[in-house]
């Protein structure tokens, strides 16, 4: 028998970065929202994250960069460099016209760190926070939502925000498919900076690319730890295997990139890999009055560095779809969340499908060899400093939806 919950404005399903993001976006608006996270406690794993301007707009936006900002990282450049010669190929100034351009800092940040200062803000602005909730399934009658949990008990909504992840249940109420494996995995690792860290870099993110691999470092925490990714072509996990056993798979993968990229691999906590998976797009995101957004709406590969930006982005879209629609002059109109939530996917579906698939591309560019490599370089070396035509359309303020940084939050101030 289900145990009816105390019914809520808003029910996000998901506690990451998308169910906390939206979860306060709405909140700001004035709605009562509650969050159903399926973990014993909140938190987030993975190493360090690049918050583009896109992102750090909205963080902005909601007076939360200035936290990021306290312990993050503005890093200087963004360089590339060919991972077999070790030659840069270009880099792109983030600081100056860059900012200006763009109305906010690029930033890297633990991934941890960021989350818990959207935890921290949501537990301020009066979210309802419930952990150990596993949903299974949502279900609208009469403009009412309901979601169904593993214990059988039920929570009630106006409106539900899918955000459970890559490995989304909700999406199966939009679509019958399931992740897209990349062949590539990932290994991570943070390691404090000492004297004995080669300083040249330790302002600035850079990614070497080679053959079927690729390397990323840039630091996190002030400056006090130094981020290390490494991404290869990985045999076993075509054959099906997401876990390996033993590090000469990552090894072999950098046998022929020159010694900074082998030394660097020393920094990687080798115990755990992440597979990298994304889904196909699809269009329609909404079933009822629950509709889907991250990662359970647009998975994408990580070669862009927009999983956790485009998460932020469809928090500020959603919460300027539901004002005049469901937060009005008059109050609060519960009827317009159908109007709201179509308008969102509307919005962003287009736009999230372009990243993903752009994201694909990009890191196909970054693993070629042969002629292709060739030819790569010949394009990034043509490429100079300050030459914005391939960014405008990521990090531009009229492409994404989302209103200027310079326009007032949604609604000042949150009711008690």
């Amino acid at each position: 028998m289900s145990n009816p919950k105390p019914s809520t404005d808003v029910l996000v399903i998901g506690g990451g970065m998308a169910g906390l993001a939206g979860a306060l976006a709405l909140r700001e608006n004035g709605a009562e929202v509650t969050l159903l996270e399926r973990a014993p406690e909140f938190g987030e794993v993975g190493a360090g994250l690049q918050m583009a301007p896109n992102a750090s707009r909205v963080l902005k936006r909601w007076g939360l960069l200035e936290k990021a900002l306290e312990i993050g990282v503005r890093p200087r450049h963004l360089v590339f460099r060919d991972a077999v010669t070790g030659e840069e190929l270009t880099r792109q100034s983030l600081g100056g016209s860059f900012e200006e351009r763009y109305g906010a800092p690029y930033v890297v940040i633990h991934r941890s760190d960021l989350h818990r200062i959207l935890l921290d803000a949501c537990r301020d602005a009066g979210v309802r926070l419930v952990n150990d909730v596993t949903v299974e399934a949502v279900r609208t009658v009469d403009g009412r939502a309901t979601a169904r949990a593993s214990d059988a008990s039920t929570y009630e909504a106006d409106v539900v925000l899918g955000a459970d992840g890559l490995k989304s249940v909700l999406r199966s109420e939009v679509a019958q498919d399931g992740p897209v494996s990349s062949s590539y995995v990932a290994y991570r690792g943070t390691v404090p900076i000492t004297a004995a860290t080669p300083q040249g870099d330790l302002e600035d993110v850079i990614v070497y690319l080679g053959p079927d691999c690729h390397l990323v470092q840039y630091p996190l925490r002030k400056g006090e730890l130094l981020n290390t990714v490494a991404v290869f072509k990985s045999a076993s996990f075509e054959r099906g295997e997401e876990q390996y056993g033993g590090v000469d798979e990552l090894e072999a993968a950098y046998r022929d990139c020159v010694p900074a990229v082998r030394e660097a691999l020393k920094n990687l906590a080798t115990g755990i890999r992440w597979p990298m998976y994304d889904r196909d797009p699809i269009e329609n995101w909404v079933a009822g009055r629950m509709v889907l957004m991250g990662d359970a709406a647009h998975p994408m590969l990580q070669y862009l560095a927009q999983g956790a930006c485009q998460a932020l982005e469809d928090a500020a879209v959603l919460q300027e779809a539901s004002l005049g629609t469901v937060f009005t002059e008059e109050g609060t109109d519960p009827a317009g969340w159908d109007a709201a939530i179509r308008n969102f996917n509307s919005a962003r579906a287009a736009r999230t499908a372009r990243v993903q698939r752009t994201a694909r591309v990009w890191g196909e560019s970054w693993h070629v060899s042969g002629l292709a490599r060739t030819l790569r370089n010949l394009l990034f070396r043509s490429r100079k400093d300050g030459d914005y035509q391939y960014n405008d359309w990521l990090y531009g303020q009229d492409g994404d939806g989302v209103p200027s940084a310079s326009l007032p939050p949604a609604r000042v101030g949150v009711p008690a």
